[in-house]
């Protein structure tokens, strides 16, 4: 059989450009919004979307999983412990 007419279609195996995203849970989630003056901050109000930025166990992903940097990291960590004090997050999982 010849390597040019193989069953897998041929190119380059290392080009994943056709949209193939099944490693990736999808996009992160924005960390951080941007006030009418242009101050990036992170809102503690908004819980469904800090939610998404923990584990199930109540675990904050790191940075390299929210593709955040360190200063965006820093505010969304604050905003999770700031709305878990205010009880609008958990601070355990309940399945414990």
């Amino acid at each position: 059989m010849s390597r040019m007419n193989s069953s897998r279609g041929g190119g380059n195996s290392r080009d994943r450009s056709g949209g193939d995203d099944r490693f990736t849970g999808g996009p992160a989630p924005k960390a951080t919004k941007e006030s009418g003056k242009g101050i990036e901050y992170c809102d503690y109000k908004d819980h469904e979307t800090l939610r998404r930025m923990m584990t199930p166990n109540g675990k904050i992903y790191g940075r390299k999983r929210l593709g955040t940097n360190a200063r965006q990291q820093r505010m969304v960590a604050r905003a999770i412990k700031r709305a878990r004090f205010m009880g609008l997050l958990p601070f355990t999982s309940a399945t414990l």
